[in-house]
């Protein structure tokens, strides 16, 4: 490699490359010579014309006739049976069998709305979510107010 002034970068590295070639055995690398500059007149040049409907053609061209399908197809899975809406069940499920303090009656609301929540549970199923949250929030507003009779303590719920 020759060391000179006045000698420009792109000169420098094309003799990089000529050396580096040489002692790969003779065999030229294969690399992709860009001149952005080069690039960047030309697409200012007005010479390239892409129309809509060239890029239509080119897209149509590219598409597939049929997209293939399986020869097998997965069962999809049975949709899960709604949950019970029985008062009593509900309360069980919050453990509303005793006076509890309103602070945790609030984190068991929390618990059961991220397990039951409407937005959380399949469309089929958002009805009965619905339901069930109604539910359980009457229950938690009864025992906040110490009015809450867990299962066979008196009267029916209507």
């Amino acid at each position: 490699m020759a060391i000179g002034r006045g000698r420009d970068f792109a000169a420098l590295l094309d003799e990089l490359i000529s050396e580096d070639n040489e002692h790969a055995g003779g065999v030229p690398a294969s690399l992709n010579s860009l001149d952005y500059l080069s690039v960047a007149e030309e697409l200012h040049s007005g010479r390239i014309n892409f129309t809509d409907r060239r890029a239509q053609v080119e897209y149509d061209e590219h598409q597939s006739a049929e997209p293939v399908e399986p020869d097998t197809k997965i069962a999809e899975p049975p949709p899960a049976p709604p949950l019970t809406t029985d008062p009593d069940d509900i309360a069980r499920e919050l453990g509303l069998s005793q006076a509890i303090e309103p602070k945790l009656l609030d984190r068991l609301r929390r618990e059961f709305a991220f397990r039951n929540h409407p937005d959380r549970v399949p469309a089929h199923l958002r009805a009965n979510a619905m339901m069930r949250m109604q539910v359980a929030n009457m229950l938690i507003d009864e025992a906040k107010r110490g009015k809450f009779k867990p299962h066979g303590a008196g009267e029916a719920r209507a």
